[in-house]
């Protein structure tokens, strides 16, 4: 029988988070986006904190990766030149200065050649990153040099020089942002009791793969469980919305407490269900739920979101590449409700602050819907929410 806990506000919530960290290492967190996730690792991180008459922090348990650590990094583009762009780093932030910057270089650059090509050098008087692209050309024996760069005269063919300064992506910064904290979570646990980062008692990482590029997704799950039973145990949280990272990481910590976290949106109390060895067991109450909803008209663009986790998951275990290969309502549509999952999927709305489908898109949910049961063939007894 699953077990299902009931928690009347996230205090209470994080409490038990913390009890279940007495006696396990890894906790793991399933939720749709919206759910409060975000509001969760806050709630988390602040429960450990103790303050003066001041205000002022004394005490804290908790490093955290959540949407505001990228906060932390701000691009300085250089307007007046647009020659040397160069990544700021907060030092006010106490997630970042007790940092010593010259041991971590290193560190960051053995996870980023994991993801990305590009390097970077530490400006640490400046307190900022400036980016490094590594170029080659072929070049006859009597060239002159390469602008702005360093040729390698040991080959009078081939010849490499650094792009520097460059602007990155924005999956690129978000992915060296990662690998900062993974850097940071490994001087965690090398952390003997003497370092800067002894202060640590819990880890919590919330939904990195929602800045991440998704192609990284089952290489930034795996390096990550892989870095956390490399090292000296040490409590840690991972909640996310994304099910193929979530997935990657069961299996890579197999011992970890693995649940379906969500909101009840009449009485706003948050549910906490264990998930046990099977963490997809989660898509026939949803499915449960969308049918209800279809059949009573009570269809909202949030329901978007939840149709594209139900295919996403069918697509992982029938081995397609993309959910789209699972929606064939009619001839020759499949792109275009993949396309309106995907656009109301990113919508502004949320669980709690609900905006109805129109008319038109209901028609399009019904038909994506209907025609997923039928080809599945999925019992409609259960999606009533009988038994078989």
């Amino acid at each position: 029988m699953t077990n299902e806990n009931t928690f009347m506000n996230l205090n209470n919530l994080v409490s038990h988070l913390r009890e279940v960290l007495d006696i396990k290492n890894y906790i793991l967190l399933y939720a749709y986006n919206h759910t409060g996730k975000t509001r969760l690792s806050n709630a988390f991180k602040e429960k450990g904190k103790s303050r003066n008459k001041d205000g002022v922090t004394v005490k804290k348990d908790t490093l955290y990766y959540n949407a505001f650590t990228e906060d932390l990094f701000i691009w300085d583009n250089d307007l007046e030149n647009e020659n040397k762009h160069k990544l700021k780093l907060n030092q006010e932030s106490s997630f970042l200065n007790a940092l010593p910057l010259l041991e971590i270089e290193t560190s960051v650059n053995d996870f980023l050649k994991l993801f990305t090509d590009i390097g970077f050098q530490f400006d640490t008087t400046n307190w900022e990153v400036i980016f490094v692209r590594e170029l080659k050309v072929t070049v006859s024996s009597d060239s002159a040099k390469v602008s702005d760069g360093e040729l390698d005269e040991t080959d009078h063919q081939h010849k490499t020089y650094f792009e520097k300064g460059i602007k990155v992506s924005r999956g690129e910064e978000n992915i060296f942002v990662w690998c900062f904290f993974l850097a940071i979570i490994r001087l965690v646990l090398d952390d003997d009791g003497d370092g800067s980062y002894n202060w640590v008692k819990y880890i919590y990482i919330d939904d990195p793969i929602s800045s991440l590029d998704e192609q990284n997704t089952f290489s930034v799950a795996y390096h990550l469980a892989k870095l956390l039973k490399e090292g000296r145990p040490i409590k840690t949280v991972v909640s996310t919305h994304h099910i193929f990272f979530f997935n990657v990481l069961s299996n890579e910590l197999r011992q970890a407490n693995k649940y379906f976290f969500s909101r009840e949106r009449i009485s706003e109390q948050f549910l906490l269900r264990e998930t046990g060895d099977t963490p997809f067991f989660q898509h026939l109450e949803t499915l449960a739920e969308i049918y209800e909803a279809v059949h009573t008209g009570k269809l909202y663009t949030y329901h978007y979101n939840m149709l594209r986790s139900i295919l996403e998951k069918t697509a992982i275990f029938h081995g397609y590449k993309k959910f789209s290969e699972c929606i064939k309502p009619e001839e020759g549509d499949g792109n275009f409700y993949a396309r309106l999952i995907n656009n109301l999927n990113h919508g502004n709305d949320t669980l709690f602050e609900p905006r109805e489908m129109s008319e038109e898109n209901k028609q399009y949910f019904r038909k994506i819907f209907d025609q997923y049961i039928t080809t599945y063939n999925f019992n409609p007894i259960l999606l009533q929410g009988g038994q078989a």
